[in-house]
């Protein structure tokens, strides 16, 4: 009965709210700029919903509903701006030369400190330049990093700045590409910003224009403020209970909002991407999708700081990879790229940091990556309970893959297999279900042995081989609880 005026309310809503700029409240410096846009544009709203009633003879009961919903949903937008409002004023008030000093463990809420914390305890000795006036040396000490010796060391320890000249180094505190868009195409061997990705609005794009600008192996240092950092900060500001109600709205709105396709133009209107929650792996990864190789990281005054040398040209992916839905490139039956579909499980650009981990960490127990970050905690529970494979069973109607078969890998992966298994391994489709939940192999040696084991066996007959192996899975799967990692 109400559905009709309900749905037209809040088309009127949103139409009026975007025309009237209600939402633009990011630069706001007071209570009375915050609401005062929200009041006004909702008092035309309501001018307009009463010439609708009037105009169309709508009953008393509408109406009735209609003002209701309405007196809610400003009261509900009061509550949200002012809960904005006191989490924007923290951030701008926040002393980040004073806040937690620590690096995340592979557990988010965990802290561990490394030994490459001990880097920037240690005093480095100024390096001999002749020509100091004429290097970047003083500019990077003096200008921009005087009160943060332990970032300046940092860069110091493994960046020679002392041999870089000064015509090709660019020091930048911005959010923005425009101070640095018009340099010649690779034109600079070091570019650094000193301000936090965090607050640009397009990140990749930003990423690319660094790319166009530096010359291949030039370095490129920045800084984020990762969501378990973040995290921390913001339980040890506020009282218990508390803490967690400004943790959980601001990991609704800044976390969730931008990676929702019908959330994210609202999410970036508002706030023009300032202040964003961003985790490390989707940094780093987006760092490997725009042309670069991460050389070091480093967390210093709650900031994660990174130097990274360009290697190639950008990746232009027309797929982003957010969303509750990856789509993973993975090779099929003669070599050719298919997209596999999966639930996520992974922070998002975590896909372009498979080389980088596996360097870092190496592989455990079943052939996958040991102690891999980039798993989410829900993406773990999903990954025990088979969740995360249901899309895939769309790659089976599709015909990319079959039920039981060879598990398809990334191009990385598949490089870590012997030259000749690789040739013979791309002549048969990929499978759901492959031949480790069966044999359950622990290294990546076993997991080859195991694969060649089902393709002698499926050479010899095809059909027999899959039931057996099928019926072996299951048992595996359903009563010894064989779960993906």
């Amino acid at each position: 009965m109400y559905f009709y005026p309900i749905l037209i309310f809040f088309l009127l809503w949103i139409i009026i709210s975007l025309i009237g700029n209600k939402y633009r409240i990011n630069n706001k410096k007071n209570f009375s700029d915050f609401y005062s846009p929200v009041i006004s544009v909702d008092f035309v709203i309501l001018a307009v919903i009463l010439i609708i009633f009037y105009a169309f003879k709508i009953h008393i009961e509408s109406r009735l509903i209609i003002f209701g919903t309405i007196l809610l949903s400003l009261f509900l937008e009061l509550i949200l701006l002012t809960v904005y409002h006191i989490n924007e004023k923290i951030e701008a008030d926040f002393d980040y030369s004073s806040s937690i000093v620590g690096t995340p463990h592979l557990v988010e809420s965990e802290f561990i400190a490394t030994q490459q914390e001990k880097i920037d305890e240690q005093k480095i000795d100024l390096p001999q330049i002749d020509n100091i006036e004429n290097s970047i040396y003083l500019n990077l000490k003096n200008r921009y990093l005087s009160k943060n010796q332990r970032l300046f060391n940092f860069i110091n320890y493994y960046i020679p700045i002392e041999k870089i000249a000064k015509n090709e180094s660019l020091i930048l505190n911005t959010k923005t590409t425009y101070n640095f868009e018009n340099f010649e195409y690779k034109s600079i061997q070091l570019f650094i910003n000193i301000h936090r990705i965090n607050d640009i609005l397009r990140i990749n794009k930003y990423f690319i224009q660094v790319n166009k600008i530096l010359k291949y192996d030039g370095l490129f240092v920045n800084c984020v403020e990762p969501k378990a950092l973040r995290k921390r900060r913001i339980l040890a500001k506020f009282p218990p209970v508390l803490n967690y109600i400004f943790y959980t709205f601001d990991f609704i709105f800044k976390r969730v909002m931008p990676k929702l396709p019908f959330t994210k133009q609202i999410y970036f209107l508002i706030t023009q991407g300032h202040n964003r929650v961003m985790s490390e792996p989707e940094v780093l990864g987006r760092l490997y999708s725009c042309g670069f190789e991460v050389v070091e990281t480093k967390y210093i005054n709650n900031f994660l700081y990174f130097i990274a040398r360009k290697i190639k040209e950008p990746i232009y992916n027309n797929m982003p990879t957010y969303g509750p839905i990856s789509y993973l490139q993975r090779i099929g039956k003669g070599g050719k790229m298919i997209t596999v579909y999966k639930m996520r499980t992974m922070y998002p650009y975590s896909e372009y940091l498979q080389a980088y981990i596996y360097k870092k960490n190496k592989l455990q127990e079943g052939g996958k990556i040991k102690n891999d970050y980039r798993i989410t905690t829900i993406g773990r529970f999903m990954r025990k309970v088979w969740l995360d494979e249901l899309p895939m069973l769309y790659n089976i109607i599709k015909g990319d893959l079959k039920l039981i078969g060879v598990r398809p890998l990334s191009k990385h992966f598949l490089s870590l297999y012997p030259e000749e298994f690789q040739k013979r391994r791309i002549k048969y489709k990929p499978g759901l279900l492959p031949p480790f939940y069966l044999d359950l192999p622990k290294t990546l040696e076993e997991v080859i042995a195991s694969e060649v084991r089902y393709l002698d066996e499926y050479d010899k007959n095809p059909i027999k081989t899959d039931i057996i192996y099928f019926s072996k899975i299951l048992y595996n799967i359903l009563i010894k609880k064989a779960r993906s990692k």
